[in-house]
């Protein structure tokens, strides 16, 4: 959130403020999603399945994300900022967002400093992820 009340401080022109917008807005789309999937989460984990509507929602925001991240990135493409520290600010903005993407919906990313490289290696499957296939079994 530190970004929503900087960036106007340190990116003078509007593109530049354009641009980090389009960086921001879906890592806070894909944060949000995430603060929410776990709030709710506490209804069901350990003893139920999620809700199959609730399911239905998440799976279809998995692939409703992509489209925000292609769509902000060909923002920031059009309204490439001033400077490079600027631009190196913007990109690793949108990075950040699509790491967390992969975090939430591809890959588990989040373990302790001692043992991430080792964790991170047996690639394993989201908590939500899990809780969507037991709803919703992947086809293929």
């Amino acid at each position: 959130m530190l970004g929503v009340w900087a960036a106007p401080t340190i990116l003078t022109t509007g593109m530049d403020l354009a641009a980090f917008w389009l960086a921001l807005a879906p890592l806070l789309f894909v944060l949000l999603q995430g603060g929410a999937y776990w709030l709710l989460a506490r209804n069901w984990v350990g003893a139920s399945r999620m809700p199959v509507g609730l399911a239905r929602v998440f799976g279809a925001l998995k692939w409703l994300n992509l489209a925000v991240f292609g769509g902000a990135l060909v923002g920031i493409v059009l309204w490439w900022p001033s400077s490079w520290p600027i631009a190196a600010l913007i990109v690793l903005t949108w990075v950040f967002g699509v790491v967390e993407y992969i975090n939430y919906y591809v890959v588990r990313l989040s373990y302790p400093a001692r043992t991430w490289l080792l964790e991170v290696r047996r690639r394993r499957a989201p908590r939500l992820i899990k809780d969507l296939n037991q709803v919703v079994p992947p086809s293929g």
